[in-house]
């Protein structure tokens, strides 16, 4: 089964007080590239990141997407500075006692004063938060697998059917090729007749001639070649392994053997066939840019 390099995941789930989210969307690209986002005070994050989506995918332009929010603050500590309180309550009290003032004073109001309260921010347990983003990151890998599996087999069913039509068009050429002596024959005669008028035509130099075009002219080892190559694309799509790369080496090879047929066969019909093919066989190229 083949998969395409195109595909979405994403997950969701809230542990340890922290809700955790995690995307991934991915395009077409001749090797792995995995960029990723995370929140700059997690960046310790992002070199795990590559390692651990390596195993599930092996090329494609992959971005990853992590958001972590503390819900419950559970990095975060409120502290008091009671030392700073006592004096701001003893400035106050002196202060109403200089000139005269109500010094009465609750702990709200002493609260406001600054830095009585602070928050500190206490680093966050590294290998707790990386298990955490790992089950989620899990997860999202799961859904995008699903879905690269899910195009891998259009694109599969696709692929079979414009082989189908190449081999159907390999076959009329081959069975063109076999008449295509028949009709250079005739066309030599033709032309001969007309320059010689009356004169009597030389069998054995229209056979010699024919004979001569036949060699130069053949191209039974292309069209046996060319259902090898075709033969071996299907096995490679049964393969239980990435095969984007050998698909698209293969594809070349088609291709040159389809070029070969062309520049040989100096046949109208055959060359017409060809161009049929082409067609086809750039459309395979286009969907084996995006297998995996």
């Amino acid at each position: 089964m083949i998969n395409s390099m195109t595909g979405f995941g994403r997950a969701q789930a809230v542990l340890h007080g922290r809700e955790i989210t995690v995307e991934l969307r991915s395009v077409n690209h001749r090797y792995l590239e995995v960029n990723a986002r995370v929140p700059r005070s997690y960046s310790y994050i992002e070199d795990r990141l590559k390692p651990a989506v390596q195993p599930r995918v092996s090329r494609g332009k992959l971005d990853v997407g992590v958001t972590i929010q503390n819900n419950e603050c559970t990095d975060e500590r409120i502290e008091l500075n009671l030392e700073l309180a006592r004096g701001y309550a003893q400035a106050v009290a002196r202060l109403a006692e200089e000139l005269g003032l109500d010094g009465s004073m609750n702990a709200v109001t002493l609260s406001r004063f600054p830095d009585v309260f602070s928050v500190r921010r206490e680093n966050p347990d590294e290998e707790e938060v990386w298990a955490d983003v790992r089950q989620v990151l899990d997860e999202a890998l799961e859904k995008y697998c699903a879905m690269r599996a899910t195009e891998g087999e259009r694109l599969e069913a696709d692929l079979l059917s414009r082989l189908k039509t190449i081999e159907s068009a390999v076959a009329e050429i081959e069975a063109q090729s076999e008449q295509r002596l028949e009709r250079y024959r005739e066309r030599l005669s033709e032309r001969m007749r007309a320059v010689l008028a009356d004169t009597n035509i030389d069998e054995s130099r229209i056979l010699l001639e024919a004979a001569i075009y036949a060699d130069k002219s053949a191209i039974d080892e292309e069209t046996v070649r060319l259902h090898s190559h075709l033969a071996q694309f299907r096995q490679i799509l049964r393969a239980d392994e990435p095969v984007g790369r050998k698909l698209d080496f293969l594809i070349q090879e088609i291709n040159r053997e389809v070029n070969t047929i062309g520049s040989k066969a100096n046949d109208l019909e055959i060359t017409n066939t060809v161009v049929e093919i082409k067609a086809e066989v750039e459309k395979i190229r286009e969907q084996v840019q995006n297998i995996e």
